[in-house]
């Protein structure tokens, strides 16, 4: 298989997760039941934080080190610009949290479901990023970063996408929308996952020395998701121990993929 195949296969696998996640609304006539939430947001919290670890900020770490440099510096700047980058969106940028009333960023006359939405595509284009930065490390022959270590990701990726996918279509169509309309825009909120995987793979490969930086960059910015976002739904409200037992397993199911396969 060459480069480019296995770069293709590796940045579409997440929105595939997505596209089939959103299909669910086809099969189910309501939404997800809170708890089910809980425990899906969990799961997708465990996989993002383990993935950032395995995957991004431990080969990272290696590289520079192989370079020649201090360590922990590209790790330690590229994590908090990846922080930074994504607390800027998250504040300018017009968008709703799955079960809040409120809507965050700038002021708009985008309604709910757009807003919804373009929530999602805040936390699927890190993931774009870490799938696009994986593979260029696979492909560019380094040590640290295997092809199977590379697909592990973007395959732990593509499973939390799934639910994420239900998330997202399921309400729209319980709240009147056409099931082929909400489908639509589940599986768009997917589309920037490649497009992050694609323009991060044309940063790194212009300047191919920053890679641990960006692959710390794209961990930074899976945290803050992690943080913002996934961990407080999952806690909010009653039956918060489920969205624990879902990171645990999410955690784990990436840890032993990475593991495995890398």
């Amino acid at each position: 298989m060459g480069a480019t195949t296995q770069i293709l296969i590796g940045i579409l696998l997440p929105l595939l997760g997505t596209t089939l996640g959103s299909a669910v609304v086809f099969f189910v006539r309501d939404e997800v039941k809170p708890a089910v939430q809980k425990a899906l947001l969990g799961f997708a919290s465990g996989v993002m934080i383990a993935a950032s670890v395995w995957s991004l900020l431990i080969p990272a770490i290696e590289m520079a080190e192989k370079q020649g440099g201090i360590a922990w510096i590209p790790a330690a700047v590229g994590f908090l610009s990846g922080m930074g980058f994504l607390l800027l969106l998250d504040t300018f940028v017009p968008h709703l949290h799955v079960n809040a009333e409120e809507p965050e960023g700038k002021r708009s006359g985008l309604g709910r479901s757009a807003m919804l939405m373009l929530a999602v595509t805040l936390h699927n284009f890190p993931e774009g990023m870490a799938v696009g930065v994986v593979f260029v490390g696979a492909v560019s022959g380094s040590e640290m970063v295997s092809a199977a270590g590379a697909f592990a990701l973007a395959l732990g990726i593509a499973i939390q996408n799934f639910p994420e996918g239900a998330i997202i279509s399921t309400p729209l169509a319980s709240r009147g929308m056409s099931r082929w309309r909400a489908f639509s825009y589940g599986a768009l909120s997917g589309i920037v996952e490649p497009v992050g995987a694609i323009l991060t793979i044309l940063l790194t490969s212009l300047i191919t020395p920053a890679l641990p930086y960006i692959l710390s960059f794209a961990a930074g910015a899976m945290i803050y998701v992690v943080i913002e976002e996934l961990i407080p739904e999952s806690q909010s409200g009653s039956h918060s121990n489920i969205g624990t037992i879902g990171a645990a397993i999410g955690f784990t199911l990436m840890m032993i993929l990475d593991i495995a396969l890398g």
